[in-house]
């Protein structure tokens, strides 16, 4: 900082108050914002208001052509102070041009001590004609960044003012030092921000294949086999049976397949065939006509007329009752249905697909499954992995859920390495709902930003008990003794559709007098699972 000066006319000015009170303004303005365009221009400002360095601009070099002659390069009012919008449009300069493009070119500093006797100034920006009737000087330094200039300061100055040169050109050293600084952080940021797009770009090319463009997460060989699987099926109109353990994203598969098919366009209608009360099963599936049953006052199409010309999907399809069964290969075989109440034939359009945890050849052998309709569903099977057949795509879908919850629950949550380790060694029998929802909890319930895998073990079953038999794989057979809720467990243990025998189903129906709520919650279990193991038993 240049010494203390005070002026020594009348006025009394403290320059060097003035300097101090000039570089805390521009400082707080750095530390309010990094936008070099908003603290150039109060630099400019300030410059004019406290010291009298009066028009103050910032030329700064334009965008070049690749290949373009640096002496035919231009350089641009960018900010100003003190000029009109037709002052700052007209300067522009190219290398070498005038005193601007000389500082351009040579990155030295120029001084003109009276513009009215340098035959180089251009007063290309402001007329003579417009700047005070006293000796008008200027002064114009380089802004280097990484040691190239880039751009000048410059600015008008009274020659009879009574403060020295050299505090000011010291002042304008400081001030276009500082403007080179902010100018290369921008450039770094741009930069940065770019091949963050760049990366972005190249990843969202990267997700674009045929597992984001379905939605689905992973890339582990056992998930691809499957999407081929499916892929080279898509375009048939062949009924697809999706096979696999509970929770393994089969509604996800089926909406691909709906996807990748030529009615991509058309309805995809879902359908839980569990969740359908028996005598409601042919009014939902095919509609109905007005008056079929007391509270019919309108005719309602059912699923299938609704997915006509797209697709239906069917999950859990081995919950269908035999009554029905037998109207649903109907259906399929002839293309044709026929509402409940109702004589007339209406013909559908519709590809079936079907999913199911069940062996459904076991099923067709107990006969609690048609043959003739198994043979029709099972034209194109595909099994779909569990996720212990896919431990590369934890880490991945474990991400995936985090970053739903944390939008979803406003919460910035993040696993550690160690917890990451831990959610890819356990055998999830759940699958992929059973990660889901324990990410779900663990972002609601944790008291920490970074979950550890100490953090993390509470959230964890206490225990891994066998996964549910695999449709394709034999079935085990059902455990001595009935297990119960863990009690402080946080998430509920996911069992085996064979958990528990007849016998142990029965005893709890005896002890809570039918109640099935209680009873199947003696046994760790929710209403819907004690009443699947109900019909699975033929208690029901």
């Amino acid at each position: 900082m240049p010494p203390h000066r005070t002026d020594p006319d009348h006025t009394g000015t403290d320059w060097h108050a003035q300097e101090l009170l000039l570089m805390r303004e521009v400082m707080k303005l750095v530390g309010r914002s990094l936008a070099p365009a908003f603290v150039l221009r109060e630099m400019l400002h300030l410059m004019s208001e406290l010291l009298g360095l009066n028009r103050g601009r910032m030329v700064l070099a334009d965008e070049g052509i690749p290949g373009q002659a640096r002496e035919s390069r231009t350089a641009s009012i960018r900010h100003a102070y003190g000029l009109t919008a037709g002052q700052v449009a007209s300067g522009v300069y190219r290398w070498g041009e005038g005193i601007t493009g000389r500082v351009l070119q040579t990155g030295l500093p120029a001084i003109v001590q009276d513009v009215d006797a340098e035959p180089l100034f251009l007063f290309r920006c402001v007329p003579r004609s417009q700047l005070p009737p006293q000796t008008v000087a200027f002064l114009a330094l380089p802004i280097e960044v990484n040691g190239a200039t880039i751009g000048v300061l410059a600015c008008h100055r009274i020659r009879s003012r009574q403060r020295h040169l050299n505090d000011d050109l010291a002042l304008l050293r400081i001030l276009a030092t500082l403007a080179g600084q902010l100018l290369q952080l921008e450039q770094l940021v741009a930069e940065e921000t770019r091949q963050l797009e760049e990366r972005n770009a190249a990843l969202a090319r990267a997700l674009d294949t045929s597992t984001a463009r379905y939605g689905l997460i992973g890339r582990s060989p056992a998930l691809l086999q499957a999407l081929g699987e499916l892929e080279r099926v898509s375009q048939s109109q062949a009924t697809v049976l999706l096979l696999g353990e509970s929770g393994t994203g089969k509604e996800l598969f089926a909406r691909a397949v709906h996807l990748a098919s030529g009615r991509h366009d058309q309805p995809f209608i879902k359908v839980n065939c569990s969740a359908i009360p028996e005598t409601l099963f042919e009014s939902e599936l095919f509609g109905y006509e007005r008056g079929a049953f007391t509270g019919a006052n309108t005719a309602r199409a059912g699923w299938f007329e609704q997915a006509n010309g797209g697709t239906i999907f069917l999950d859990e399809i081995g919950e269908l009752p035999l009554a029905m069964q037998s109207k649903l290969l109907r259906t399929l075989q002839e293309g044709t249905l026929v509402r409940l109440g109702g004589t007339r034939e209406v013909k559908v359009n519709v590809r079936l697909v079907a999913a199911t945890n069940r062996d459904l050849a076991r099923d067709v052998q107990a006969g609690q499954f048609r043959q003739d309709l198994y043979y029709r569903l099972n034209v194109i099977p595909i099994r779909l992995p569990s996720l212990r057949e896919r431990r590369e795509d934890i880490r991945a879908l474990a991400l995936h859920f985090v970053n739903r919850a944390n939008q979803a629950h406003e919460r910035n949550v993040h696993l550690a390495p160690d917890a990451m380790a831990r959610l890819e060694a356990h055998d999830w029998p759940g699958n992929i709902r059973e990660l889901g929802n324990l990410i779900e909890r663990l972002v609601l319930l944790t008291d920490h930003t970074r979950v550890t895998a100490v953090a993390l073990e509470r959230f964890m079953p206490e225990s891994s008990p066998p996964a549910p038999g695999a449709v394709d794989g034999p079935r085990t057979s059902a455990p001595q003794a009935a297990p119960g809720p863990a009690p402080d467990a946080l998430v509920r243990d996911y069992q085996s559709a064979n958990s528990h025998t007849a016998e142990h189903l029965r005893k709890a129906l005896d002890q809570h007098q039918g109640n099935q709520s209680r009873a199947a919650q003696s046994l760790g279990l929710t209403l819907r699972q004690f009443s699947y193991r109900l019909r699975k038993a033929g208690l029901r």
